[in-house]
């Protein structure tokens, strides 16, 4: 689907349907709750968990990783918006699994001349990805000390969810 589609199904009405579907909610999520998923468009954050508007706040990036902007938003989403927990949520045959960040750079620097300001975080261990992301946000210093953080790998084909812990 292209830039158009989304622009002509806008027109159709979808403006009018986002503005009923949020009338009346409040800015902060209800559940005091923000989730970091991956951009994988098979991801339907609120079916997966029974969402409804206005109770969560969703980040989504390349993987569902913690970023220098995840850590932003979520600083934000705590110390404006009233949120305490964070949810993980990272899936098996992510596209992150696919290479490393050297090798991307390297392709980028032979294509375009340069290497990127940025890591991709590309990783080969699922659940270890999780795992040192929620150990990050735990020792986070802008995020609250008192934030909750879990940590789920999807089934990408089953869609179930395997919880991960972080060893005490």
């Amino acid at each position: 689907m292209s830039h158009e589609e989304l622009v002509r199904r806008y027109e159709a009405g979808g403006g009018q349907l986002a503005a009923a579907n949020a009338e009346g909610l409040a800015v902060p999520p209800s559940l005091q709750t923000a989730l970091l998923t991956c951009m994988d468009s098979r991801i339907d954050t609120f079916a997966l968990f029974g969402l409804k508007l206005g109770e969560v706040h969703v980040l989504r990036n390349a993987g569902g990783v913690v970023t220098d902007d995840v850590i932003r938003s979520l600083t934000i989403s705590q110390r404006k918006l009233g949120t305490r927990d964070v949810v993980i949520v990272q899936h098996t045959g992510c596209g992150l699994t696919m290479f490393t960040d050297d090798e991307f750079c390297e392709e980028l620097a032979t294509e375009v001349g340069m290497r990127p300001p940025w890591r991709t975080h590309a990783f080969r261990n699922t659940a270890l990805s999780v795992r040192r992301d929620m150990a990050q946000l735990r020792h986070d210093p802008f995020l609250l000390p008192q934030t909750r953080v879990r940590g789920f790998v999807l089934d990408i084909e089953r869609f179930v969810l395997d919880e991960i812990h972080l060893d005490d």
